[in-house]
């Protein structure tokens, strides 16, 4: 007899409906598993042998054919063994009660156990839009699951108990998270602002940077606090809204790295790799494609120290997705994509030495040596780079100052009154920061009056600047002008910005 029952798999961030076949018929004993399977999928079927088995329940020789449709897609993963179960588990008269209304997801062990799966909120959250009422998945998944509160959450620990709440022998618990109070701490940070002594002008430019979503670069000598201060960063970030933290978190539960004991992200991610990274582990791909780091900081920062120790392809590949906010992953099985609406945080000494324009050591590079090392970093990856700020050494009479710092909760107040201005400013946009600002709406929102005009003439023809950089200049012109909540940029906004392109002047080249 042909029985179906409802799963799911995944596809880039989301999942789609997977209709699972099962027939268990007279004929030589066999097992098929039709419907584009992978390996994961393909094994399937000695994990539910075993389960079944270990369950106690007969599986006695049939020839049992499984097909996944739709079969036009390769399916991925182990998410279809408790269905397959269940199929056969119905045929074979085990479970007595139809169950059209429910979705099955999860891993089965040898003995029978459920196991945890990667990607269960984004099912969850497509199993909701369908119109399914009752998911069935792993107890180890249940606090990841249960945020989708308007669906029925039933988490089991072995196939048995499934059985069991199928047939109305003991029924399983709903499971629901009080999302409310997910994020009644969500933005308490260990690390703030008031730590850090002196770097005003440091403290400035992340202020900026945070109230309009612009990218930084950070240069300066060893040991100057250029780490510390991109790690406190997050602390003046706005707060994560609850569908930013569904994005957010979707990506990581594909990812496999959604710790077991949190339900949601809800704090604004902070990813900092190693420069030894390959270029798929930052931007995403492998053989089965998988999110990368910049997708892993949706919504959040990519931090990355060292800048031009970097693999320069990986560097490269940065270009689009800044640009773009999205990557697509073409493979010969499918193409993926990811959103990465990220902040870049990067870091760099100003040579090989360090000291280049230090006013505490001297510097032991010739002036090729510093060209190369700058020159790590190209021009079109530098362009989009909103800011670049010097981070100089602190001076004694900073460190031994015992008379508080702005704290972030200070800070933090000013970036979310300029990002109020700048929602309300974009709503009919789809856009949420002055970072997102297209050509023809810097036309309307970037006007400079005559004295602007002219300082912005001298900087472009001095400086040498590309039309990206003068795009960026505006951009952060509306944001300073946002932080003082003028409604038009002026000259001194415009001159303020222009001092945050430190790579453009010929100083350093």
């Amino acid at each position: 007899m042909l029985i179906g029952v409802k799963s799911m798999s995944l596809l880039g961030i989301n999942g789609y409906l997977v209709d699972v076949q099962v027939d268990v018929g007279n004929g030589l004993p066999s097992w098929d598993v039709v419907g584009l399977p992978d390996t994961s999928v393909k094994e399937s079927k000695e994990r539910v042998r075993a389960a079944i088995k270990n369950s106690n329940f007969n599986l006695p020789s049939k020839k049992i054919v499984i097909n996944l449709a739709p079969a036009y897609t390769k399916k991925e993963g182990s998410f279809f063994d408790l269905p397959i179960a269940v199929g056969i588990l119905f045929d074979l008269g085990i479970i007595k009660n139809t169950f059209d209304n429910y979705l099955f997801i999860g891993e089965l062990s040898l003995d029978g156990t459920l196991n945890r799966i990667n990607g269960i909120l984004p099912m969850c959250i497509e199993a909701l839009n369908l119109g399914i009422e009752n998911v069935i998945i792993p107890y180890e998944n249940r606090l990841e699951a249960g945020v989708v509160n308007s669906l029925n959450i039933y988490p089991a620990k072995t196939l048995l108990d499934v059985v069991n709440h199928l047939n109305n022998v003991e029924q399983l618990s709903s499971f629901a998270t009080d999302n409310a109070s997910l994020f009644s701490n969500a933005n308490s940070y260990n690390l703030d602002f008031s730590e850090v002594k002196g770097q005003e002008n440091v403290k400035r430019a992340l202020e900026i940077a945070a109230a309009g979503a612009h990218n930084c670069l950070l240069i300066g000598s060893p040991g100057s606090g250029k780490t510390m201060l991109s790690r406190r960063l997050p602390s003046i970030l706005p707060d994560l809204s609850f569908d930013e933290a569904l994005e957010v978190s979707k990506i990581h539960s594909i990812a496999g790295v959604l710790p077991s004991d949190k339900s949601l992200i809800t704090t604004r991610p902070f990813r900092s790799p190693h420069h030894t990274m390959s270029t798929s582990a930052l931007i995403g791909g492998g053989k089965v494609p998988k999110p990368g780091e910049i997708s892993l900081a949706h919504h959040g920062l990519l931090f990355l120290d060292e800048l031009p120790e970097f693999n320069k392809s990986a560097l490269e590949s940065l270009r689009i997705p800044l640009e773009d906010r999205i990557i697509t992953i073409s493979r010969t099985s499918c193409t993926l994509t990811y959103p990465c609406n990220f902040m870049l945080i990067a870091s760099m000494n100003p040579c090989p030495c360090g000291y280049y324009g230090s006013k505490e050591k001297s510097c032991s590079c010739s002036q090729d040596m510093i060209e190369k090392y700058i020159n790590k970093i190209s021009g079109p990856l530098l362009d989009r780079i909103d800011i670049h700020i010097e981070v100089q050494q602190v001076k004694y009479e900073n460190l031994n100052n015992l008379s508080p710092s702005e704290s972030s909760k200070d800070i933090k107040k000013r970036v979310d009154l300029a990002r109020e201005i700048q929602r309300e400013r974009y709503k009919d946009y789809n856009i949420y920061s002055n970072s997102e600002l297209t050509s023809n709406m810097m036309d309307k929102y970037c006007k400079l009056d005559k004295d602007s005009q002219n300082i912005m003439k001298s900087a472009f023809e001095k400086l040498g600047l590309s039309a990206r950089a003068y795009g960026k200049i505006l951009k952060v012109a509306r944001t300073i002008a946002d932080l003082e909540q003028c409604e038009n940029i002026s000259s001194n906004h415009i001159a303020e910005a222009i001092q945050y392109r430190s790579l453009d002047r010929k100083y350093w080249r």
